[in-house]
């Protein structure tokens, strides 16, 4: 998706919103029209007998019928793909929508001259039922797009998003193999000794970040002050937000475009960020610890940074086994966990004259760069031209 920052007038914005709300009321239709189903009593209606129901509800609702079709028909699209990837065990099901989460809606049918540039920062795009919306022209709108989505953040911030699948990232064919180890206090450490960090907020940000949420947290429910807090706080994170994948993506960019093969470690981060609180009976212990623990996990874009790679450098990323890639020592091959003597201190203990010693980040994506050299070198080719040699398959043999 190619992103881009619309600049509505009030008007627009007014009109924007009623759009949003049109799709979100439609969606809720469909999740309690889903609700009267269950197994046994027949068939759920699907997208067509809910276009159609769509359409009655239209003409008798002149409030709906004053919205643009288009986004009412493509939010029940939205919803039938939300209900198979539901059945397929991929997603869960899908639930109510509320107003200010996750707004937005989609226009299908785009044609070439529904998108156009006015100077050289500013464009335009058709909207049904709003008109022509200037958005920042911050790069080259792609070719031949049918289709865009337009949101709201929780800092009130409008984007369009133009549907355009990007061509990866060609390799450089150096053969090069790169290690990535992702951490909290250094957010990856390659194996060539580079150290990579999100750009935090500021010091005079954090603390306005904490003054912020007690603020909130002190403020009456309803009220303008608990409103005006809620929208600065937002606003702050938002910033927050924009830095760390501006860093995920450059970073991205940087390695696909520098190493052939990028090895990563096989993390279950949605386990390793789950709440230890515990219940009432069996409280959890340290979870002020894990709560932090949690939190530099997420602000440091652990998931953000593989699923980016895997876009630009598909077959290319490499998932190798995290078990002792820490505490095994990248010079000699020895596991020992009290090699590391501090969060950035590795020193061994077995290798010969006093040991190796080195940054233990820096360690870790070397051992990680290691294993997957192992395993493009089980498969007899990189992984990006493929193995060299295979083993005939065994129907073939047989025959």
């Amino acid at each position: 998706m190619s992103r881009y920052r619309l600049q509505p007038t009030p008007a627009q914005e007014a009109a924007l919103a009623g759009h949003c709300r049109h799709a979100r009321y439609v969606w809720n239709l469909a999740v309690e029209q889903h609700s009267f189903w269950w197994p046994g009593r027949g068939g759920a209606p699907g997208f067509a007998a809910q276009c159609r129901r769509l359409t009655e509800a239209r003409a008798a609702c002149p409030w709906l019928a004053d919205g643009s079709v288009i986004v009412q028909q493509q939010a029940l699209k939205d919803f039938a793909q939300a209900m198979a990837n539901f059945f397929g065990g991929t997603h869960k099901r899908p639930t109510w929508r509320k107003r200010d989460r996750n707004e937005g809606f989609r226009i299908v049918a785009v044609k070439a001259e529904d998108v156009r540039r006015l100077s050289r920062h500013v464009g335009e795009v058709r909207v049904p039922k709003v008109g022509w919306v200037r958005f920042r022209w911050s790069r080259p709108v792609p070719a031949g797009v049918k289709s865009y989505r337009i949101t709201r953040d929780a800092a009130g911030r409008r984007h369009v998003a133009f549907a355009a699948i990007p061509r990866p990232i060609p390799a450089p064919g150096n053969g090069e193999v790169v290690g990535v180890d992702r951490g909290v206090v250094v957010s990856a450490a390659l194996s060539t000794g580079e150290l990579l960090t999100v750009a935090p907020l500021r010091q005079t940000e954090q603390k306005r970040l904490v003054r912020l949420e007690r603020r909130l947290a002190r403020a009456k429910p309803g009220s303008a002050r608990r409103a005006k807090a809620k929208a600065a706080l937002a606003r702050l994170k938002a910033r927050r937000k924009d830095r760390r994948k501006d860093w995920v993506e450059k970073t991205s960019t940087d390695l696909a475009r520098r190493f052939d093969v990028i090895a990563v470690e096989d993390l279950k981060i949605a386990a390793m960020t789950r709440s230890a609180r515990g219940t009432a009976e069996k409280p959890g212990r340290g979870v002020r610890q894990k709560a932090g623990l949690n939190r530099g996990i997420l602000a440091n874009g652990w998931g953000l940074l593989v699923t980016r790679l895997e876009d630009k450098a598909p077959g290319r990323v490499i998932r190798v086994d995290p078990a002792f890639t820490s505490q095994r020592c990248s010079a000699c091959g020895f596991v020992d966990r009290r090699a590391r003597e501090s969060q950035a201190r590795f020193r061994c203990r077995s290798c010969a004259h006093a040991g190796h010693a080195g940054h233990a980040d820096v360690n870790a994506a070397r051992n990680i760069a290691h294993a997957a050299g192992h395993a493009v070198a089980a498969r007899e080719g990189p992984r990006v031209t493929g193995p060299v040699h295979r083993e005939p398959h065994p129907a073939l043999l047989i025959a």
